[in-house]
This record gives structure tokens, sequence and C-alpha cells, in this order.
């Protein structure tokens, strides 16, 4: 990751590097990059080796983001498993620059099959995935910051809907995911998709809908029944939603609207 960002046509004007708990050689790694360029900085933190998806890493990212300078324009959040094509940047900022209403973007991940790279194909390409995106200030204030929470990379997006923003992905752009999304996540997870739906006010019928989706794309039809289960439990606990009626409404009405206008293409 960071020799990518360091081959960049444009340069980053601060990156700053959250180690979470990291148990090999990665802080003497870090420390060969802080000590050459004084524009990366490092955080150390020390938490529990568990994976949790989503509320982990958006903990490790508000660690960085509390020493971002208050100037700047354009916040990204990058995975440390990822390589990033030499003018990702540079797409990025001719993305913003280009669209004054356009809140986020991303390029598209893609995972080695033997020898070739192909698109991760968990969600779709016109998605703003979660390991390689970024936000422009106002449209992360607005939606009210990242959610502790899996599905925090689908919510923020939603969220910028609402709030009027566009969301952009430059599917020219491919980055190199080198660990399949999921595959350090824990046995508990499996419930906290389902979990994760209930929260952003998913009806019952839409949650399935969603499940059902994410278990035909991951080709795990066990994903299903623990989603669902997930969602279930979610309800009977009556668990705090991550948005409000106002934005629930919203998000349940394009996701419908999304469904609907994919059937009529069918």
């Amino acid at each position: 990751m960071l020799g990518s960002l360091i081959g960049q046509t444009i340069k980053p004007s601060q990156v700053i590097i959250v180690d979470d708990n990291s148990t090999d050689n990665t802080p003497s790694i870090i420390k060969k990059y802080v000590d050459n360029h004084d524009w990366i900085s490092a955080i150390n933190t020390k938490k529990t080796p568990i994976h949790s998806p989503g509320a982990k890493v958006v903990e490790a990212f508000y660690k960085g983001y509390q020493k971002c300078n208050p100037d700047t324009q354009l916040i990204g959040k990058f995975d440390a498993d990822i390589i990033l094509p030499p003018n990702y940047l540079e797409k990025m900022v001719a993305i913003f620059t280009s669209d004054p209403l356009v809140g986020m973007a991303a390029g598209n991940l893609y995972i080695k099959n033997k020898q070739t790279w192909v698109f991760e194909n968990i969600s779709e390409k016109t998605k703003v995935r979660g390991p390689i995106k970024l936000y422009k200030k106002e449209c992360f204030e607005d939606i009210g910051g990242l959610k502790k929470s899996i599905g925090w990379d689908t919510i923020d997006v939603l969220l910028a809907g609402f709030h009027g923003w566009k969301t952009k992905t430059d599917t020219s752009l491919h980055v190199k995911h080198l660990k399949a999304t999921g595959n350090a996540y824990s046995p508990k997870a499996k419930y906290l998709q389902g979990e994760a739906f209930y929260k952003m006010r998913y009806s019952k019928t839409l949650a399935s809908i969603a499940a059902l989706k994410l278990s035909i794309l991951k080709k795990d039809p066990l994903f299903y029944l623990h989603c669902m289960k997930g969602y279930a439990v979610s309800k009977k606990q009556r668990q705090p939603f991550m948005v409000s009626y106002q934005e629930g409404v919203f998000i349940r009405n394009l996701r419908w609207k999304a469904i609907k206008k994919k059937i009529k293409i069918l």
C-alpha cells in the first residue's frame, strides 16, 4: 500500500498510518517510510486482534482522522492490503474537480485468481468500495462520518444520496486487493450483515432480497440464513438504528427503485 502511495503521479499532502495491533515486522516497515517522507506519520493502537467487521476498521480510521490537517478537503480511507495504480489519486482529484456535487469516489477492487487479477464480485462495479474511497470533506460532515458497524461503506453511500451528494466510481482504475473481503472475519461475524440491514431500517422483505443477492455473489447458501437470523435477532432485541426515520424512508425507497429498475431490464 505505502509503496503505491509513494509512486502516485499526484502525491497526497498527508498520510497517517494506523498500525492496529500488528504482530509482524510492520512497525519497522512503517518507520522507514515515516523517516524518509515528512508527509507520512504513524499512530500505534493496542486492541483485540479479533477482526470485527466494520467497527474495528472504523475505529482505526478515526484514530488517524483525529490527526488530519483541519484544512483537508479530500479525506481518504485506504486499507493496508491494496496496491493502487500510479494515477489513482490523479483520477480521483479529476472526478471531484469536474463535478462539485460528487461527495464520494473510488476505483474498483481486483483479487488474484491463479495468475489473473479479476474483479472482486461481491458488489456492483458502480459501488464505491470501502478499502479505497475518498470523501469530499463537506459530504463527510453531512453524513455524520462513518458508522462503527459492518455495512458502514453502504450506509455512507446511501446517506450521501439523502443529503444530495453524488457518488462516482472510475471502473478503469483497477486496484489490487491482496486479501479478499471477509477472509479475516471471525465466526461470530456471520450474523452482522443482517444486523446492519436492520440498523439501516431495511424492511424484512428488502433485507431478504439483499441477503439473497449477497449469498449468490459469495456463492455461499448459508450466508442468507445467517444474515436473516442476524436481522431477526436485532429486531427482537430492538437494537438502535444507525439512521433516522427520514433517512430510513429514503433508503428503502432508493433500494426499491433500484430493484424495480433491474426487474424492468430483465
